[in-house]
């Protein structure tokens, strides 16, 4: 059976729709998706169950944390910001601890709608706002324009309350002396490089930034298992097709999120050939996606995520496998 614990923390996409299309963005998303807002339906039933999971676990003073609390999310939150106000709402009256948001900041074209936004989501019960820094977001976000809700959100929310990440992209930016935006090859010539800020390879990351890493044939990460990351209680997503996305996994679904219950309940792992592999061994999803034709990439892997991504792409291509969604993840992969 597989089975989930309640979880501790979760983040709720508004849609994979965002204002940019990212370079290392673990879920594909771009201004290409559809937006397909979350429905408040859906929003509700999904936020009832998290609330049951996650309420009395963190003190009422709890500062954002990247890993804790609620975090509403995508895509880029604030094209929708009517539902946005709504589901932070709907969140707070549940009694659900520590939301925040999360943003990209390309909104923040002055003070005055940065301040009237931010201290209307207050009011209904934000806490507070993770605020994305980072040399991919550079080529596509004015630098000033982060600098600017960073400002503003200390007047409202306070330090306990925001969360630049990451804070050493944001301090090397502003030494630079970086203003407007900055293409990704630019900023690698005068930067720091990604040597001390964190890139996770996975998503978008593994084939538009794999020409940086040393690559690996996939037997190398035979023997691994992903079962502590499938089945952690933390930083879970729901999506806006409420799908109930563990971890960092993009694409891979545990099931409806409007029944959480249900989810924590298990599933029988025979129609979900993907999950058992991945619980099992990297070396059997290989083993699957050889089954329906995959061919192992000559160039080679950067991590063990590269593997498990590209054969799962190939395998939601090619066969029915109902824990690969929503399928237009691996459409957008390359955008």
């Amino acid at each position: 059976m597989i089975a989930m614990p309640h979880p501790r923390s979760a983040g709720i996409f508004l849609s994979y729709k965002c204002s940019g299309a990212c370079r290392h963005c673990l879920y594909a998303c771009s201004p290409r998706w559809p937006a397909d807002w979350l429905s408040i339906e859906a929003a509700e039933r999904a936020l009832a169950g998290l609330a049951a999971s996650m309420r009395g676990r963190y003190p009422p003073d709890a500062p954002v944390g990247v890993n804790e609390g609620l975090h509403f999310t995508g895509g880029e939150p604030f094209l929708n910001f009517e539902l946005l106000v709504e589901l932070v709402r709907i969140a707070s009256g549940l009694g659900i601890p520590g939301i925040f948001v999360e943003t990209n900041s390309f909104w923040c074209v002055n003070d005055r709608l940065t301040r009237e936004r931010l201290r209307e989501l207050r009011a209904v019960g934000l806490r507070g706002i993770l605020i994305s820094v980072n040399p991919f977001l550079l080529e596509h976000v004015p630098f000033e324009r982060t600098k600017r809700v960073v400002r503003v959100a200390m007047e409202i929310f306070g330090p306990r309350g925001v969360l630049v990440y990451q804070g050493i992209f944001f301090r090397e930016f502003s030494r630079l002396g970086i203003e407007g935006t900055l293409p990704f090859e630019e900023y690698l010539r005068i930067g720091y490089g990604l040597a001390y800020g964190e890139l996770l390879l996975n998503g978008r990351a593994v084939y538009k930034l794999a020409y940086l890493f040393p690559k690996y044939p996939a037997r190398r990460f035979f023997g691994f298992s992903c079962r502590g990351d499938l089945l952690r209680d933390w930083h879970v997503h729901v999506d806006n097709y409420c799908n109930f996305v563990p971890g960092f996994c993009a694409g891979l679904s545990l099931g409806d999120a409007r029944d959480l219950e249900g989810i924590r309940a298990g599933s029988g792992p025979g129609r979900y050939r993907v999950l058992r592999a991945l619980l099992t061994d990297l070396g059997e999803l290989y083993r699957l996606g050889i089954e329906h034709g995959y061919r192992e990439r000559e160039e080679g892997y950067v991590s063990k995520c590269h593997l498990c991504l590209d054969i799962r792409r190939h395998l939601a291509r090619c066969g029915d496998f109902p824990e690969l969604a929503p399928r237009a993840f691996y459409e957008h992969l390359e955008d």
